[in-house]
């Protein structure tokens, strides 16, 4: 930690997270062909986006900016990791930490961790499977794709909204802000896998105004004020299924009960990983 990051952090402790981010959901999906064409060119070139790997690489073809923010890629340009016992990365972003969880916590940064028990939700139950398992962390920026897909085949067993703060999820506020992940407003997506129990956990951020799943659409906005676990039936998703969407930058939290992880040479703290990469082999 340093005063630069400091600095750069403490704002976010004052500002109304989730009016911001309600704003941004509002403007994002508002429909002006003559603007919209004009802000994703602007957005592109200010954070180096690549229109070139989405399917519809034509700023004028999206209709919202949301269109654009969670646009589709090409899928030949993100060959997936399909060996049985690899663990796919599930988003394009940036590794923020992975390894052991120690004594049922997670590491976050020097100095900082946090609880699998406050991270999931505070069900004794549902953390103790991961005790001893495994974690990755990895962060999305604004450039990067925004569809979530299965690291790995699985079957959901409940879905968990978690109410919280949005503070950003930036290098700066991960290295300042105590218990970042269990503090923001996340979703929390429980599966049985043919390597033991698996969650992914959705982690909201400033301007990340909405959180979606496949199973149940739009999870937030609206804010909540209280946990909330839901069941669906059936839903079986394959290694590579699309099973989530973000909007704008935030972090994907994955959990593995199964200790056995030895992860790919070259994936580690602050490494750049791209959806379907091998982040890791298995061993049931």
């Amino acid at each position: 930690m340093n005063i630069i990051d400091i600095l750069k952090a403490w704002p976010l402790y004052v500002l109304p997270h989730h009016f911001i981010s309600r704003l941004v959901f509002r403007l994002t999906r508002v429909q002006c062909p003559r603007l919209v064409p004009d802000a994703i060119r602007l957005f592109s070139k200010v954070f180096k986006v690549n229109l070139e790997e989405a399917v519809n690489p034509d700023p004028a073809s999206y209709t919202t900016f949301n269109q654009f923010f969670t646009r589709p890629l090409k899928p030949e340009l993100r060959p997936w990791a399909m060996a049985e016992t690899a663990l796919a990365s599930p988003v394009d972003g940036r590794v923020s930490q992975l390894g052991k969880i120690e004594q049922g916590r997670i590491f976050q940064a020097k100095g900082h961790d946090y609880t699998v028990l406050e991270l999931l939700g505070g069900d004794e139950a549902r953390a103790a499977a991961f005790a001893g398992g495994q974690f990755a962390t990895i962060y999305l920026s604004p450039r990067d794709y925004h569809r979530i897909h299965m690291p790995l085949a699985g079957t959901l067993t409940e879905q968990v909204y978690v109410p919280g703060r949005l503070f950003s999820v930036a290098g700066h506020t991960v290295r300042t802000v105590p218990r970042l992940f269990a503090r923001n407003e996340r979703v929390v997506a429980m599966f049985d896998t043919a390597f033991g129990k698996m969650a992914m956990v959705l982690v909201g951020a400033i301007n990340v105004a909405a959180i979606e799943t496949v199973w149940d659409g739009l999870v937030t906005p609206p804010q909540g004020w209280a946990v909330k676990r839901q069941v669906f039936a059936d839903v079986q998703l394959a290694k590579g299924d699309e099973m989530g969407r973000f909007n704008m930058g935030s972090t994907v939290i994955l959990l593995l009960e199964n200790p056995h992880v030895a992860w790919a040479q070259g994936v580690s703290a602050d490494a750049p990983v791209q959806l379907g990469q091998a982040l890791a082999d298995l061993q049931a």
